[in-house]
């Protein structure tokens, strides 16, 4: 067992490139993952799991077919499980999600956006 917290600016500064979450805790069968985002991302749906967005620094908007959401620093916003929805961030944002184990970021959509899983720092 590792006895010392998790640091969250250390591990963000540890990577660049946005829109590709890293893992930074397992809790039972759930990830922890810190992600930069900037600029559109995909629209996608996560079939049969929830998403929680919580904003770390920054501020970004999750977008709907029916609407969106606005999100600034120290806010989280659920995505429930079937919603297609696409975040954004004009300026870099970052964040953590919080997701089952093994989510792919694209969900069902796929593309040149799709992560790498499994990633941890």
């Amino acid at each position: 067992m590792n006895y010392s917290s998790i640091n969250f600016k250390e591990k963000l500064a540890r990577f660049s490139e946005h829109w590709s979450p890293k893992i930074v805790a397992q809790m039972n069968d759930y990830h922890f993952k810190l992600a930069k985002f900037q600029g559109d991302f995909v629209w996608h749906r996560h079939a049969d799991k929830d998403e929680v967005f919580i904003v770390l620094e920054g501020a970004m908007r999750i977008d709907f077919r029916e609407g969106s959401v606005d999100m600034k620093e120290g806010e989280m916003f659920v995505v429930p499980k079937g919603v297609e929805h696409k975040p954004f961030a004009g300026r870099e944002c970052k964040i953590m999600t919080v997701e089952p184990a093994g989510t792919i970021n694209t969900g069902d959509t796929g593309g040149e956006l799709t992560a790498e899983d499994n990633v941890w720092i």
